[in-house]
């Protein structure tokens, strides 16, 4: 492994370890993102706590933390296959990482979906789409958020193996997976008891 790869994959660690979230409330509001709501740095708590403006300006971050280092190692590393797959996968699954635990933030991060989102709208496009459209249809059938992700999260190897017949993308895509359920312990948990806030109650406190 050269140094151009070490320090691809050491910046896109970094990349991801920018706690978007928790960098723009601090700096445009009076909220302390990881105190009010659900405690998440993520898109969707800010959006609860924080407004929409600053909602949106967070999920763009987050979604370009995956999707640059990603776009940036596919650009070097071309052509794909063989190696460079295996390469760029990696480099998706350290900006995953990077979120989940974020050097920059006491290894505390988010859940991943956005910057899962961001890798595969450069690794698989047509995945990212499919798993775009699960998410805000069961968003809007069933009013949680958590509910979109992990359907969304749960869809994605299926839709990235039917997109790329590829077995290195596909683990890349369960790897993300597993990993965001293990993040949505709790909001599991309160889906199945029956106490988990609808992102309506969330937002607007009903």
């Amino acid at each position: 492994m050269n140094l151009e790869i070490i320090a691809l994959l050491a910046c896109a660690y970094l990349v991801g370890s920018i706690p978007c979230g928790v960098v723009l409330t601090r700096l445009f509001s009076d909220v302390d993102v990881t105190k009010e709501g659900s405690g998440n740095i993520g898109a969707f708590n800010v959006f609860c706590v924080a407004g929409k403006r600053l909602g949106i300006m967070t999920l763009a971050g987050d979604v370009l933390k995956g999707a640059l280092p990603v776009l940036f190692a596919v650009y070097r590393l071309h052509p794909p296959g063989g190696k460079s797959e295996i390469l760029v996968c990696l480099v998706a699954l350290l900006a995953f990482l990077g979120h989940l635990f974020p050097i920059f933030f006491h290894f505390k991060g988010g859940k991943g979906v956005a910057t899962a989102a961001g890798c595969f709208m450069v690794i698989s496009p047509y995945a990212f789409v499919v798993c775009a459209l699960v998410y805000v249809m069961v968003l809007c059938f069933s009013g949680y958020s958590s509910a979109g992700s992990l359907s969304a999260a749960t869809i994605l190897p299926a839709a990235t193996w039917f997109a790329t017949h590829s077995v290195v993308i596909t683990g890349c895509a369960l790897i993300m997976t597993a990993l965001i359920f293990v993040r949505h312990a709790d909001n599991i948990k309160r889906l199945r008891n029956g106490t988990e806030r609808s992102a309506w109650e969330r937002r607007w406190g009903k």
